[in-house]
């Protein structure tokens, strides 16, 4: 096996689609699929046994077991002969989640759980793995399609490099295409060395798009060259990030992000452009952070 991929379940209808995306995942892979809940009750010495008063079937324990078995049964049946286990870990979901993405090559998880508030568009869990996990995060969210695009941000930055590199492996897993997006605006973008060392700040007309330009084909050159069967549509957007990802990833498969681009402030750990994604993408999203 070439390694594991976790999901997070808790009984939602949420983390059950993303037990499905899971398992196709491990699947493309070749990795077997671990499916965890985070049971914290045992931690507030809460009675998890049956009620003297209630059925003897019942109780938290035999709550949680029943869940987990409906997961892994689920992913059995989404990829029959795939390897899958499950696990209960004693322990709040954020930490347990964060401390299994360290063994993991993938953690999955849904875009909203059991203890949502109503009218979030994507949970706390959810936002905190994007900004801490320890692998790419990926968050099952809005259509899960089969067909379409890998679409990638991309703005050139070091930390995006790890994020483009899992964009051109899903790509090539899914045997699609990847489309990558990189926006700018006169506000974010750097302005180009200029021309004359006399005139530091007179550039042609042009020379900003240009070198936006230059810094798409720079970035995708090298992961091109890594994986020559990818076919890369590049797209460079005159616009806000946001809304240009946004637009992009109608019809895709996957949207993939990193955890903080060129425009972040230093110390957050995740960027306004990724929570974005998270809480607007009409499909999927890894996020991914840097080393």
């Amino acid at each position: 096996m070439a390694g594991v991929v976790v999901v997070g379940v808790d009984g939602s209808a949420s983390a059950l689609a993303a037990v499905e995306t899971a398992a196709r995942e491990a699947r493309r892979r070749g990795a077997s699929l671990k499916v965890v809940h985070a049971f914290m009750w045992p931690a507030m010495h809460v009675p998890l046994g049956p009620s003297p008063l209630g059925p003897p079937e019942g109780g938290l324990r035999t709550m949680v077991e029943r869940l987990l078995a409906e997961a892994v049964e689920r992913a059995e049946a989404t990829e029959p002969g795939l390897e899958v286990a499950g696990s209960v870990v004693t322990g709040e979901a954020l930490t347990v989640l964060e401390g299994q993405s360290r063994a993991a090559e993938l953690v999955v998880v849904g875009s909203r759980g059991m203890g949502g508030f109503v009218g979030l568009m994507v949970g706390s869990t959810a936002v905190h793995l994007a900004a801490h996990g320890k692998c790419p995060v990926l968050v099952v969210r809005g259509e899960v399609r089969t067909e379409g695009p890998v679409v990638v941000g991309v703005d050139g930055s070091a930390a995006g490099e790890r994020a483009l590199d899992f964009a051109f492996q899903e790509a090539e897993l899914r045997g699609t295409t990847l489309v990558a997006v990189h926006a700018w605006t006169a506000w974010n973008a750097p302005l180009p060395e200029p021309q004359d060392p006399a005139e530091p700040y007179a550039n042609p007309a042009g020379a900003l798009a240009e070198a936006e330009e230059r810094l798409l084909a720079e970035a995708l050159a090298g992961h091109r060259e890594l994986r020559p069967g990818v076919v890369v549509e590049p797209k460079v957007v005159h616009g806000p990030t946001r809304e240009a990802l946004i637009e992009a990833a109608q019809g895709a498969q996957l949207t993939v992000v990193g955890a903080r681009g060129r425009g972040g402030f230093t110390g957050l750990l995740l960027g306004s452009v990724s929570q974005a994604l998270l809480h607007h993408a009409p499909s999927p999203v890894a996020v991914v952070r840097g080393a």
